[in-house]
């Protein structure tokens, strides 16, 4: 039995999920998602819970148990609270600024670099006072297109290896390789 299969998914007041055969509707506050559930599962829904079973024991219906159970629990979160992805601009000269709904990004290109967002996707540029970097806020209900949003703005200017200039998530550490001088010390 799959670890994460079996746990009940809580439906949270607000969200309303409705199951017609293999289809299954979540809507909620901040939006609605659809999804096609494979015919090996079944759901069920009891006092606020919403469970997801095997109605065979076969290969194909124990791989997708687990998953199924988390993209489900992934769009009744999505509808009620959202999901968001937060990158750092960081290096002098590199900025970031909102233009309508389009990004626009100097990221040490001769030219600015725009990102327009995909349907559903909302994009912000904010100014951490903490820290003094511009952040640059990803959301949306799913989270998947969340996360390849994010992904495609990283990948105009990945951080370097060396000094650690361009975009990244918050929080994601960067290991920086010596530089020549740093590298060839000691060997003689």
């Amino acid at each position: 039995m799959s670890r994460i299969g079996k746990q009940p998914i809580k439906i949270p007041s607000g969200v309303d999920i409705q199951i017609e055969g293999t289809s299954l509707r979540v809507k909620g506050p901040k939006g609605e998602l659809t999804h096609q559930i494979p015919d090996s599962l079944e759901l069920i829904r009891e006092d606020g819970m919403l469970y997801v079973k095997r109605k065979s024991d076969d290969r194909f219906a124990r791989s997708q148990h687990g998953l199924q159970r988390t993209l489900i629990a992934n769009m009744v979160q999505g509808v009620s609270q959202g999901f968001e992805k937060i990158l750092e601009v960081v290096g002098v000269g590199y900025r970031a600024q909102m233009e309508g709904s389009t990004l626009v990004l100097q990221a040490g290109y001769s030219h600015p670099v725009r990102v327009k967002p995909n349907p559903g996707i909302t994009i912000m540029v904010e100014q951490d006072q903490a820290t003094r970097a511009t952040l640059i806020k990803v959301q949306g209900i799913d989270k998947q297109r969340v996360g390849q949003q994010a992904a495609d703005i990283r990948a105009v200017r990945p951080p370097d290896a060396y000094k650690g200039k361009g975009l990244r998530y918050r929080g994601e550490v960067i290991r920086l390789k010596p530089g020549k001088q740093q590298a060839g010390k000691g060997k003689k």
